[in-house]
């Protein structure tokens, strides 16, 4: 599918199918106008008849408009224009490609000036244009039988005015970045566990490198870490068939010598809870478990196609995490890279263990901030629900860029304290420190465990438990948090590239 930004007479557009926007109480926006005067008062005789409020989201299909070049006219609800939030405009597109989807349109020009959204950003309100349009055409059939229609669509124009142009084309470009990696995120994690093995996540990795010239990947297998001491890691995957990995990609976009920020993501393809055995019900979703890394691998594809001027690596710790005769067992002790000792009173506290190993092996790297993504802990879903992230750090600065960078990519997230009177509820008898910390305060207890691992850095970790995937008939991957990470970045290289002038 082909996005394009056009300037031109609304009444000469020549296309399938034209989208205009009528507002709340049946107020007609700028394009509508151009229709109605075109077309002697059709638009407004379809607010007159009550055929059309302009309530949010109702869609109205008129065909053979007099004096429109257009085969039709597609007459979309805006509702009022206070309560266009981003969710709001999400909705708003998703009705439209939905009803796109439904008349089989090959060709489309949306016209809904820069009223889809109270904040007027017309950079910003195409991204998310682009990014929900490509997500509610994406369709799951890697492991069906029966491959899914392809969607007839094949050319998006969107129409601003003139002087919105230079902008409007550069949230279409970055737009269509985001969407690509989020669909990437997507695919990955809609992989059944058999398939999205943590050497099928390395093999993918290494495709990424193939596509582009400053991308390199490197594999640490099973033998690797053990060399490192990365027995944390590799705890988890004992009870699996399947060889755990530590995939590095670094994508070289800014000067050799510049500091990188690092992306960690927990890829844990599977997790059974291990011996520490999850209920039955809904452990199919346990896929999902290695959305972070999954997040990871998006944003790096989005970052390399935008090619952001800034140096950043994607760091995966993929295992697999089964019960068997070799699995690690409640109150087992491990050696962490670091030289720390942690009491596994959990298995399926296994995240954290995954990530404290990879978090120590980014230090090589010297990174100016490193931010960890994980589906971490369900305690979060109890605290935040399934709309927002959790992001909690070490350094203020770090945290309050992600908080923003969230806002702006309608990936929004909220800050939660790691506050040192929480770190005693990880005390351990018998090790440095246990890998749970009680049944109170989940999500923070396993931030701070993180956290211990974390003293040498600028470091965030963003737990995404509560919006990695849906469930229902919608069930499946969502491809958050790669429009957050996008943000945060792209908003590091434009600082980098104002302090360099």
């Amino acid at each position: 599918m082909d996005f394009e930004i056009i300037n031109s007479d609304i009444a000469a557009i020549k296309t399938e199918c034209l989208v205009v926007g009528i507002e709340a109480d049946g107020q007609l926006t700028s394009a509508a106008q151009a229709v109605d005067k075109a077309s002697g008062g059709e638009i407004q005789a379809l607010v007159a008849d009550g055929d059309h409020t302009g309530k949010a989201n109702h869609c109205t299909m008129l065909r053979n408009v007099a004096n429109i070049a257009a085969k039709r006219v597609l007459v979309v609800g805006l509702g009022e224009a206070k309560k266009r939030t981003d969710n709001v405009q999400k909705a708003l597109i998703k009705a439209v490609f939905a009803q796109l989807k439904s008349n089989s349109i090959t060709d489309v020009a949306i016209a809904l000036d820069d009223n889809a959204n109270q904040d007027a950003d017309i950079y910003r309100q195409i991204r998310i244009n682009v990014q929900t349009a490509c997500g509610s055409l994406y369709q799951y059939d890697e492991t069906k039988s029966t491959k899914a229609t392809p969607s007839t669509l094949t050319n998006v124009s969107f129409v601003v005015a003139e002087d919105q142009t230079e902008n409007a084309e550069a949230g279409l470009v970055d737009g269509t970045a985001v969407a690509n990696g989020m669909s990437v995120a997507r695919e990955l994690g809609n992989l059944p566990g058999n398939i999205c093995t943590p050497t099928f996540l390395a093999k993918e990795a290494l495709e990424l490198e193939q596509g582009y010239e400053n991308v390199s990947c490197e594999i640490l297998d099973e033998a690797a870490m053990e060399k490192l001491g990365m027995h944390c890691l590799l705890s988890v995957g004992n009870g699996s068939a399947e060889e755990s990995q530590l995939i590095v990609i670094k994508y070289n976009g800014g000067e050799a010598d510049e500091q990188p920020h690092v992306l960690v993501g927990k890829g844990v393809t599977f997790d059974t809870g291990g011996i520490s055995l999850k209920p039955g019900a809904s452990m199919d979703e346990m896929k999902f478990d290695m959305c972070g890394a999954a997040s990871v691998m998006g944003t790096m594809h989005s970052i390399a196609e935008m090619e952001l001027p800034m140096n950043v690596i994607g760091v995966i710790a993929a295992a697999e995490n089964m019960p068997s005769d070799k699995a690690t067992k409640p109150g087992d002790v491990v050696t962490t890279m670091s030289g720390k000792t942690v009491e596994i009173l959990n298995t399926d506290a296994e995240g954290r263990l995954v990530l404290c190993d990879a978090l120590t092996y980014v230090e090589r790297f010297n990174p100016k901030t490193v931010v960890d993504i994980a589906t971490l802990t369900g305690a979060v879903i109890v605290a935040l629900g399934n709309q927002v992230s959790a992001v909690m750090a070490n350094n203020d600065e770090l945290a309050q860029e992600l908080v923003i960078a969230g806002d702006y990519a309608a990936d929004r997230t909220w800050r939660m304290p790691i506050w040192d009177e929480y770190q005693e509820l990880l005390d351990s008898n018998f090790a440095d420190i246990a890998n749970i910390g009680g049944p109170a305060a989940g999500s923070i207890t396993a931030a701070c465990f993180l956290a211990r691992f974390t003293e040498k850095y600028a470091w965030a970790h963003l737990d995404i438990a509560g919006i990695a995937w849906q469930k229902g008939k919608e069930k499946g991957a969502t491809g958050r948090a790669v429009p957050i990470l996008c943000q945060y970045l792209m908003n590091t290289a434009a600082d980098q590239l104002a302090d360099d002038q």
